[in-house]
């Protein structure tokens, strides 16, 4: 059963920037792409970024340029640098495998961009 913990949020102004980590354990980590998920407040949880188990990634249009996915198998840790962050970021962000979710949510990270 693998377990994802998210961490890295918090309280930033617009303009700033934030390095999300995810850490997983279990051992098909490194075998699956992984995805950074956002929640906003009455809204649907979206996928913001992914990154296949070789390193491919991609970028939902609306972080596209600003956000950087990566990955670190040997630590079973996938990571979302945050840049130029707008008051529309503000969300609980998640990971998870994508596309498919295979995994069971983790608590989730707060963040809050303010303007």
């Amino acid at each position: 059963q693998v377990q994802l913990v998210e961490s890295g949020g918090g309280l930033v102004q617009a303009g700033g920037s934030l390095m999300l980590s995810c850490a997983a354990s279990g051992s098909t980590f490194s075998t699956r792409a992984m995805g950074w998920y956002r929640q906003a407040p009455g809204k649907q949880r979206e996928m913001v970024a992914r990154i296949t188990s070789g390193g491919i990634t991609d970028y939902a249009d609306s972080v596209k340029g600003r956000f950087t996915i990566s990955r670190d198998n040997a630590k079973n840790t996938v990571y979302l640098q945050m840049n130029s962050l707008k008051p529309e970021d503000t969300a609980v962000y998640y990971c998870n495998s994508a596309p498919n979710t295979y995994y069971g949510w983790g608590q989730g990270t707060q963040v809050t961009v303010s303007s």
